[in-house]
């Protein structure tokens, strides 16, 4: 393992660590009757706190877990180049500096930058003061990696009076602050705090960089994985003292460009996190598997909320999620609701299309395959379909659970994992009955939704339902599902994109009492509107736009929302006309949204 390698590592294990319980267990009798505490020390005092009999052997899984990974680090350690001891004396953090910066961005230095790396350089190189600037969102989407390449791109005299801190669950705001204090008497100018949430006090203290170290002119950047962490402190600590760039959302078009990696159908899959490399990143990425995917959202998503909710308001933010908490099923509940919209999510698609024109016209293609022909898809039972869909919805047997998880709770994270900009809701809008509104959950990362919907269709394949089934015929309708699958998320990804990128415009779904427009962009200001179909089949048909020549269906949306100024089909195939209907590449349509 190298030295970066290793680093990466390091942090890894730090931030595992810092979701387990510290200190260790001790057990008292008390009138005959013997009861468990956790004991740790805490500002020199010693805590104590008392764990139900039924959860002590997961606590001390957990507490010797915590001991095996802070013994990982320690080995990692003492395997990095050793420190000069006039440089160990200055600081009491992780703090980089000369050379070491340089060493530190030499491997990212013909990365391909994102498209918010400019707000990053404007603000470090702009005049802006008295403010700090926040760099956040979900693990994997590129944070270090922007700093490391402001680290590439500056001159000699700039790198030198730069400093890079690597903050650990051990270190504190007082422990920074001396810190921040020295790099001040040298003259730093540039200074860059990575992971500055694991501090237990960053969100009570935050507002140290801006009134303190910003003001005197010092360019204060703070990154970080606990996005929620950074919201708090936005809103208290840093109000009005802070600019923010969020990098969790990768459209399609930087997934392209900076990745390298072209193709929606890989972005289906694959998209949502930076970290592809290399000609085996189908075999590597985050959403590669579904193992890999539940451990993305158990320390990514998961830990992240809980982490910022326990360091907030001194553990007083919980509100409704706080018996979770105490039960320490929190983590797991947020896993759930997770898997739950996305499950959800699946058995809509499978409920919705499974009657529809184009998975008839698959289960036609499926009869008269020339190889292997099969009714297969004529034979299966819809009724049956869903209610096996419905018995894997859940991650665990509510019967096990100490604690339920209910609507209030379910609510509750979905708040979150809102603000994390994991989940954005689209509108669904009716006609003629104006009055009826509903949505549709988008998921940002899209692999994370393929990975999780491709597991529960090939958990529900292997149900006895389907044990008549041979391997060759359950291996053909997965496929056909997943057809289906993709082109709803198709129709997502484009809606999101579209929402995102016209923030002045209505973007939505129209419903009819018999079909939809699968997106209407609605500009107030000019009075008009245009409506399109997104299908994810590479050939023209007249089939595509059968709604879109509906004249009643015309008619009602220009009397709501003005004059239609364009018709649609996004798809895969070529950009064309086909008898006054423009069809356009989605990918291309994609790729132009700004």
């Amino acid at each position: 393992m190298n030295q970066e390698e290793a680093q990466t590592r390091m942090k890894e294990l730090e931030q595992q660590i810092a979701e387990l319980p510290v200190g260790s267990i001790t057990r008292k009798t008390v009138n005959g009757k013997i009861y468990f505490y956790q004991r740790w020390s805490e500002n020199g005092k010693r805590r104590e706190k008392y764990i139900p009999l039924d959860e002590v052997d997961a606590f001390r899984e957990q507490i010797e877990h915590r001991k095996t990974l802070e013994q990982e680090i320690k080995a990692l350690r003492r395997g990095l180049p050793k420190v000069k001891k006039a440089e160990l004396l200055n600081f009491i953090t992780n703090v980089r500096t000369g050379n070491t910066l340089r060493t530190f961005a030499d491997a990212v230095s013909c990365y391909q930058k994102r498209e918010c790396f400019q707000q990053l350089h404007d603000y470090v190189y702009g005049e802006t003061r008295d403010k700090v600037f926040i760099l956040y969102g979900l693990r994997r989407t590129g944070k270090t990696t922007m700093i490391r390449q402001i680290f590439a791109d500056m001159a000699e005299d700039e790198l030198a009076k730069a400093a890079f801190i690597q903050i650990t669950a051990k270190d504190t705001l007082a422990d920074v602050n001396k810190d921040l204090k020295t790099l001040e008497q040298k003259g730093f100018r540039y200074v860059f705090l990575d992971e500055v949430t694991l501090m237990e006090d960053f969100i009570e203290g935050a507002a140290l960089f801006s009134d303190v170290f910003a003001t005197c002119g010092m360019k204060i950047v703070l990154s970080g994985t606990d996005s929620l962490g950074f919201l708090f402190t936005e809103d208290e600590q840093l109000y009005d003292r802070c600019i923010i760039l969020h990098t969790t959302f990768i459209p399609y078009r930087e997934f392209e460009s900076v990745l390298g990696i072209h193709g929606i159908d890989e972005y289906i899959r694959y998209g949502g996190t930076m970290s592809l490399g290399g000609v085996h990143y189908n075999e590597t990425s985050t959403f590669a598997s579904k193992e890999s995917t539940d451990e993305y959202v158990d320390t990514a998503i998961a830990r992240n909320i809980q982490h910022s909710l326990r360091c907030y308001q001194y553990e007083g933010h919980f509100r409704h999620l706080r018996d979770l908490y105490d039960k320490n099923e929190l983590t797991s509940a947020i896993n759930r609701v997770v898997e739950d919209i996305n499950h959800r999510f699946t058995l809509e698609v499978l409920s919705q299309d499974w009657k529809s024109h184009d998975l008839g016209i698959s289960a036609s293609n499926l009869r008269r395959d020339r190889k292997k022909p099969t009714d297969i898809l004529d034979r299966i039972d819809l009724a049956l379909v869903t209610d096996s869909l419905r018995k894997l919805l859940e991650i665990r047997n509510r019967a096990e659970q100490t604690v339920a998880l209910d609507d209030v709770h379910a609510a509750e994270i979905k708040e979150y994992l809102d603000l994390l900009d994991l989940t954005r809701e689209i509108d669904v809008l009716h006609l003629p009955d104006v009055s009826t509104k509903s949505g549709r959950t988008v998921i940002a990362q899209p692999g994370l939704r393929y990975a999780q919907a491709d597991a529960l269709i090939r958990s529900l394949l292997l149900d006895e339902t389907f044990s008549a089934l041979s391997l060759a015929e359950r291996t053909a309708v997965q496929q056909r599902i997943l057809t289906e699958i993709k082109g709803r998320m198709l129709e997502d990804i484009v809606l999101l994109e579209t929402k995102l990128a016209n923030p002045k415009k209505q973007v939505f779904v129209l419903q009819f009492p018999v079909g939809e427009f699968d997106m209407v962009v609605f500009d107030p200001e000019a009075g008009s509107c245009r409506i399109f179909e997104i299908k994810h089949s590479e050939e023209a048909v007249p089939q595509q736009y059968r709604h879109l020549v509906d004249e009643q269906k015309c008619a009602q949306t220009e009397h709501r929302y003005g004059p239609i100024s364009g018709k649609f089909v996004l798809y895969r195939g070529k950009s064309q006309v086909v008898n006054g209907i423009q069809y356009q590449n989605v990918e291309e349509y994609l790729r132009n949204l700004a």
